[in-house]
């Protein structure tokens, strides 16, 4: 171990290397896993690496490593931690920091640089990082001089995450990594310009009261910002309290009990008849932690919520107003809001209205037409459900299996449904799932992933193996691009263009060949069997379910359709 918790006195005299001082920096923020790819211009902070004191996972890809750190951020709400070399190192983390921003997760990306001599001269390796990224994270440095080099680490953990989280960005030159200085760690942040409001102002909320007194069909749209905050336990009080019916959007699954009587499903493109219908109906919509993204809006706001007050509650003052017009705007951090709106809360006169949303529930149910010949798809996920009785971490990838893990599996608890929401990464669920269960290790972690995303980042299975990361991989196999596929049938007259993957490798032997057990299913008898050995099994494990090729996901909204417009498919249960 090294740096200031070794437990030996340092002379304050002793000089370290930049790299030397990250170490300590990052052992000073209680890191205890970075996940990363080496290179030249990262050699010395792998050198100070080898002394020991963090655990560092080798992915076998740069975007792999930061899906990972991606993972384990959401797992645990800490910033997860992601080094790479300069050049193509570097921008391999590209695609990762936006899915990252998007989703507002917590990170700390440190690259490598070239030398500051070299900088400009198109030296081996060298890209402007920081200008590339520059879009697509909450803040970044290029540290010139290693004596900055510990306050800005400790700005960068301070910035990722407080107010609204994101990706921060470290570039060290090499020569600043290699030259020397004395190590000092700062004990507070005083950022000139960056002071997040935390408190909502008592004025608003006492016309938030107000109006949810007045409220006849008041609903709550619960997003993201609830899981972030830690805010499931006041968020249930809240409802509870007024009782207002919750809609919960996709990246707030799980901040809210799926298995709540007041819970009417996710909203928007493959929402729920329940949860649509009443943002058409609601007199009051209170938005928490929701940005009100064009996938539950469908991006026709004259036909969304029309008849409403809107109240949104966010922590981020850009978002209130940016999407949708605000009646009455809150900022400040929701677990703190709600705690201070649940004083005095009146309950609303909704007896009537809760009555006639649960019947839109229970008369308008997620559903799918069963086969006994062919493996479907949502059967799969709500025999994953069954079985784990829903304790468990799931990740995804993106495109149907993701929506289908939406709509069938309900999640009880927060930080338990890991997904890319914004930016829709492909490749994302495996790594995350990895990242996921090294910061959950007593939890059950399912990758749910389709046969697409699978290959792009199924070289992560190496890391799986070495390290013995016990997470359950389910790939849902339907042969095909499925979700281009879908909007292919339905919006292009069949007109099938390039989603056909029947050229994907033998997954099994694939698997085994990292040296990871799998199985593959083709009925639901073989399913049943292998899902049962593959939970039994104490180290990774991946099961092949082939499904059907041509299920859609339903219901849907079409693109530039209102959510009076839903498509509910054909189905029946």
């Amino acid at each position: 171990m090294v740096g200031s918790q070794s437990g030996k006195a340092e002379s304050p005299k002793t000089e370290y290397t930049g790299s030397e001082i990250l170490l300590r920096c990052l052992i000073e923020e209680q890191v205890d896993v970075v996940f990363g790819y080496p290179g030249g211009a990262v050699l010395p902070i792998y050198d100070s690496l080898y002394e020991g004191g963090l655990r560092h996972l080798l992915a076998r890809h740069e975007q792999g490593a930061i899906h990972a750190a991606d993972g384990y951020a959401r797992a645990t709400g800490k910033p997860g931690v992601v080094i790479a070399t300069s050049g193509p190192g570097a921008t391999n983390l590209v695609t990762g920091i936006a899915t990252a921003q998007m989703d507002s997760i917590p990170m700390v990306c440190i690259t490598g640089n070239v030398s500051q001599e070299l900088m400009g001269t198109d030296a081996f390796q060298e890209a402007d990082i920081m200008g590339i990224t520059m879009p697509i994270v909450k803040h970044s440095y290029l540290v010139t001089d290693v004596c900055d080099l510990p306050r800005i680490v400790k700005e960068a953990f301070h910035l990722a995450s407080t107010g609204r989280p994101g990706p921060v960005l470290i570039d060290i030159p090499k020569d600043v990594a290699n030259a020397r200085d004395t190590f000092h760690y700062p004990k507070g942040v005083s950022i000139r310009g960056y002071q997040p409001t935390s408190s909502a102002h008592p004025l608003q909320l006492a016309r938030l009261r107000e109006v949810i007194a007045e409220a006849k069909r008041p609903v709550i749209l619960a997003g993201g910002g609830v899981v972030t905050a830690g805010a499931e336990k006041e968020l249930i009080t809240f409802a509870e309290q007024t009782q207002i019916p919750v809609i919960t959007t996709l990246m707030g699954l799980g901040g809210f009990p799926g298995q709540h009587p007041l819970w009417l499903g996710m909203p928007g493109m493959h929402g729920t008849y329940a949860a649509n219908h009443a943002l058409l109906e609601t007199d009051l919509l209170i938005g928490i932690g929701a940005r009100f993204d064009d996938r539950v809006t469908m991006g026709r706001l004259d036909k969304f919520a029309t008849k409403a007050k809107i109240v949104h509650m966010d922590i981020d003052p850009a978002e209130i107003g940016k999407n949708v017009n605000t009646f009455i705007p809150i900022v400040g951090d929701v677990k703190n809001v709600l705690q201070a709106a649940n004083v005095d809360l009146p309950q609303s006169d909704s007896a009537a209205w809760i009555e006639k949303v649960t019947g839109w529930r229970e008369s308008y149910p997620l559903c799918y037409r069963d086969s006994e010949d062919r493996l479907k798809p949502q059967w799969v996920i709500r025999h994953l459900y069954e079985t784990t009785g829903g304790d468990a971490v799931v990740t995804t990838d993106v495109g149907q299996h993701q929506m289908w893990v939406a709509q069938y599996f309900h999640f009880a608890r927060p930080r338990s449904f890991i997904s890319s929401g914004g930016l829709g990464t492909m490749g994302f669920g495996f790594p995350a799932a990895l990242g996921a269960q090294l910061a959950t290790p007593e939890q059950l972690v399912i990758s749910v992933t389709g046969d697409g995303g699978f290959q792009m980042t199924n070289q992560e299975l190496a890391v799986a193996s070495l390290a013995n990361i016990p997470v359950k991989v389910v790939i849902i196999n339907n042969q095909n691009l499925g979700m281009v596929r879908q909007w292919q049938e339905v919006f292009y007259h069949k007109r099938y263009s390039e989603v056909d993957l029947s050229g994907s490798p033998d997954f099994v032997k694939l698997t085994e060949a990292y040296g990871v057990k799998a199985w593959r299913a083709k009925t639901k008898e073989e399913a049943i069997t292998a899902w049962a050995e593959a939970l039994a099994h104490p180290g990774p494990a991946v099961v092949d379910f082939w499904v059907a090729p041509d299920e859609n996901v339903y219901p849907m909204v079409a693109p530039g359709k209102g959510l009076d417009e839903m498509i509910m498919g054909d189905e029946k249960a």
